[in-house]
């Protein structure tokens, strides 16, 4: 036997032959499949396994379980014993990786975000009768009828926004882990992202735009506040409480900070329809504290209104209404980064992105100008919201203990509000019943293209507005300003509709980008504020301006030209600006307003000059043959 073989160490024939590092040992540790049965050797153990044996003793010392591993914050952590903040993150990290990527992940093809990843929590939550409603109520309500390819619905739309505000939550998370956004935030920002329009009701806004208004007018009434509803039932109903609990989520604080996300603070009243100001001593809200206020801005900002809604309906919209969308969010993904401004952190962007945000809001605009405030679309949405109030009284709908409701009463039950979709529409246009004729027939003729006639469009003056109390009386005062020319055809006020859209960046009369705060490249811990001027000189100079669109409901000739004259008469008597065809449809009434017949300060009348110097020309006509021949 050689020297080298005496050196062997004897083999123990019941050992195990595969030796076995103490990393690799510690590997082969199992843990119960569900943390929060483990017990203190258990979370021991699990601390072992990741390299944190240091602070077995404490958690020994302190009792923690597994079912307590949720709840442990950065400040729990230094209470009982862990020192260093970098030591602190790392092991709260760690314990993330219980629930923070489940291995049930499942993936959604979607044509705007491509393949995308949702957390079990929002995919049970996606599978509930409260959210799969959301595939029976168009985006877009009656654009649809004007845009053959608006045919996507809330329910593509909320998962988009559910995976943005993932998307841009755990950017700021990766990027600055000195937030300590935990994965708590994480979920509950991407789970009101997913709920944030639970509450539309049919048509979307025009159930809680015009429909809500002329059935409930004692009720103020938003879809924000059917969202909350709804979210609180379809917890309820579907017992996802347990759910949530088992992905660390502690109720039911965590549900108040979803449910603030989609609203505001619980303390407002909103009666004014203002966002909440966050610059009081007193901080609005309760499910995150000051420090993590940003969090506010992902979902719904009240602040400046770049948040992942716009992001996703922008694109969304866009693809499917085939506009151009200026707007890449994915570009505000990496550049967005919390910064503090005074006593609050709040999400900002590079300096050099000033100009991407422009861009943003004048997309916003041109979708309301073209698609949203399209005049055949508000037409349309007016036609279907009159069969609404028209059928509203004959149509029940089956709630709670089998109450019945009526179309405008299901808002105060949810059982009977998730029954209420764009189906309503059907259901009214099918049906036989006699006291139903008036409503049928208003929704066949929208099928037809039997719609109200257009007759105009004017503007009030640039410091004038219409106030809301004044639009009811609108139609009477067309119908008043009878023209002195003589008129074949009486009209009455009811034959006039009048439609007052708002047109502005999102925040009436001021700049939005006002609101965004920026930093730079070589101080990226510092907001700045980036003035309009600081920008470029071909930015608007206003916010926000009022378009004021009137139809008739005859669609005789000899009507539908007196509803113009009696417009253009009602531009003139009210000082509004000159209708487009005003010239060609009351000729001899335009003249009676100089001021209309002024030519623009910066406009070139020179071609029209030389068309009459060319015309008044002895040889014109040959002039004419010579040039055309």
């Amino acid at each position: 036997m050689n020297q080298g073989e005496n050196r062997k160490r004897p083999i123990d024939a019941g050992a195990d032959t595969n030796p076995v590092t103490p990393a690799k040992r510690v590997s082969l540790l199992r843990f119960k499949p569900n943390y929060r049965d483990w017990d203190v050797e258990d979370v021991c153990c699990f601390l072992r396994t990741h390299g944190f044996e240091k602070f077995e003793s404490l958690f020994r010392d302190e009792k923690l379980t597994g079912c307590k591993l949720p709840y442990l914050t950065e400040s729990d952590l230094e209470q009982i014993g862990v020192r260093c903040l970098g030591e602190r993150l790392d092991l709260i990290k760690c314990i993330d990786l219980l629930w923070q990527k489940p291995i049930d992940m499942k993936v959604f093809n979607d044509p705007i975000h491509g393949h995308i990843e949702m957390h079990p929590v929002l995919v049970r939550i996606i599978d509930t009768p409260q959210f799969q409603r959301l595939r029976f109520i168009k985006q877009l309500g009656g654009t649809y009828f004007v845009y053959p390819g608006a045919s996507h619905n809330r329910f593509e739309h909320s998962i988009g926004v559910g995976y943005l505000a993932g998307q841009l939550v755990k950017a700021l998370a990766e990027r600055q882990p000195e937030l300590r956004i935990n994965h708590r935030d994480i979920l509950c920002v991407q789970i009101a992202g997913l709920c944030h329009d639970l509450g539309h009701g049919p048509f979307s806004h025009l159930f809680d735009g015009k429909f809500i208004p002329l059935t409930r007018k004692d009720l103020i009434w938003t879809h924000e506040d059917a969202s909350l509803s709804m979210f609180e039932h379809l917890i309820k109903s579907n017992g996802l409480e347990t759910l949530l609990i088992n992905h660390g989520l502690i109720l039911p604080n965590d549900l108040v900070f979803i449910k603030e996300q989609i609203r505001g603070p619980t303390v407002e009243t909103r009666s004014n329809g203002e966002g909440c100001s966050t610059k009081s001593s007193v901080w609005p809200y309760k499910g995150r504290p000051r420090e993590k206020g940003f969090l506010y801005e992902i979902v719904a900002n009240k602040r400046n209104g770049i948040d992942v809604d716009k992001w996703d309906y922008f694109a969304r919209d866009c693809h499917h209404l085939g506009i151009r969308n200026n707007f890449d969010f994915a570009r505000f993904l990496k550049f967005a980064r919390v910064c503090q401004i005074r006593k609050m952190k709040h999400i900002c962007t590079r300096d050099k992105e000033v100009g991407d945000m422009y861009n943003m809001f004048h997309t916003r605009n041109t979708l309301h100008r073209r698609a949203y405030q399209h005049r055949v679309c508000n037409i349309i949405e007016s036609m279907i919201t009159e069969a609404l109030v028209l059928a509203d009284p004959y149509i029940e709908i089956s709630g709670t203990d089998g109450k019945l409701y009526k179309i405008s009463e299901a808002i105060d039950d949810m059982v009977a509000y998730t029954k209420l979709t764009d189906e309503i529409f059907q259901q009214i246009l099918n049906s036989s019943r006699p006291e139903l004729k008036p409503a049928r027939e208003i929704l066949n003729n929208v099928l037809c293209r039997k719609l109200y006639k257009w007759i105009g469009q004017t503007q009030p003056e640039a410091e004038t507005t219409i106030q809301p109390e004044e639009i009811n009386e609108l139609n009477n005062q067309i119908a008043a300003a009878i023209p002195s020319t003589p008129l074949h055809v009486t009209l009455a006020p009811e034959d006039f509709i009048v439609n007052v859209v708002q047109m502005d960046y999102g925040m009436a009369k001021q700049n939005p980008i006002n609101k965004i705060r920026f930093y730079c490249k070589h101080n990226p811990n510092q907001a700045i504020k980036i003035r309009k001027d600081q920008v470029s000189q071909l930015l608007p100079e206003r916010f926000t301006e009022q378009l004021i669109q009137v139809y008739c409901k005859k669609s005789d000739q000899p009507s539908v030209e007196a509803a113009k004259k009696h417009f253009v008469q009602w531009c003139i008597n009210k000082n509004f600006s000159k209708p487009r065809d005003g010239d060609i449809v009351a000729p001899e009434l335009t003249p009676l307003k100089p001021d209309w017949n002024d030519s623009d300060s910066g406009a070139d009348d020179s071609d029209d000059k030389d068309e009459l110097l060319f015309n008044s020309h002895p040889n014109s006509n040959r002039a004419k043959i010579q040039l055309f021949k």
